[in-house]
């Protein structure tokens, strides 16, 4: 939509409006809806992510766990160590493909002789990804990625395992506390094109209601949580 030529716009506004049997947006209508784009009202806040930073990060961590992902509580320093000792311990190649943003540049490579990265978007022969993230929502256990150059989204659903390396600053209580940082950080109209919620690794219990972890993306997601 936020591509489509304004005529094309309209048109496609004005054939839902007719479908609803509605008009044009006129007086205070027009003002009412004007207002809330200008500035959106917070939705609830659940009362068991409002807590103090640390007591956040914890309630993530084991809402993480709880939902089949593993997660690791590093400091920066031991990032690189800890991508390479996961992949040893569960017996994965030493070869990851590795989201090319600023955030990961912050971390030491160089000391990894035999870790293998090659940096760009996810490819079907991709076995292991490593990623940044936007966010992590304490009252779920759910990582946010927004996408962009720096994050291709191919990253987040391609390969079997997923890392992801998200600091202990980016966990927030809820869901709308990551929709109020999206607006500062992006700005009105430049919003990412896409932003994953994810939960774990992907699952499915719909065949004789069995839970399959890897259904429709990676069957691992290993979370780095970064001190500050």
């Amino acid at each position: 939509m936020s591509d489509a030529p304004d005529g094309d716009r309209a048109q496609i506004l004005g054939g839902i409006r007719r479908s609803l049997r509605r008009g044009e947006l006129t007086g205070d209508a027009r003002n009412a809806v004007q207002a809330r784009l200008a500035s959106p009202p917070r939705g609830p806040a659940v009362a068991r992510a409002q807590l103090p930073q640390p007591e956040k990060v914890a309630l993530f961590c084991q809402w993480a766990e709880t939902l089949n992902a593993t997660v690791a509580r590093v400091g920066a320093e031991e990032v690189p160590g800890e991508v390479t000792a996961y992949l040893a311990r569960n017996n994965l190649p030493a070869s990851v493909a590795m989201a090319p943003s600023p955030l990961l540049d912050g971390y030491d490579w160089s000391g990894q002789k035999m870790l293998s990265i090659r940096r760009g978007r996810g490819e079907g022969s991709d076995q292991v990804s490593v990623t940044g993230a936007f966010a992590g929502i304490a009252e779920t256990g759910t990582v946010v990625m927004a996408s962009g150059p720096d994050h291709p989204v191919s990253l987040n659903l391609l390969p079997d395992t997923h890392v992801v390396v998200l600091r202990e600053s980016d966990i927030v209580g809820g869901y709308e506390d990551v929709w109020a940082r999206l607006r500062a950080r992006y700005g009105k109209n430049l919003m990412p094109r896409t932003v994953n919620t994810i939960t774990g690794p992907s699952r499915t219990g719909d065949i004789e209601q069995a839970m399959e972890l890897g259904a429709h993306g990676p069957r691992r997601m290993h979370i780095l949580v970064v001190r500050d």
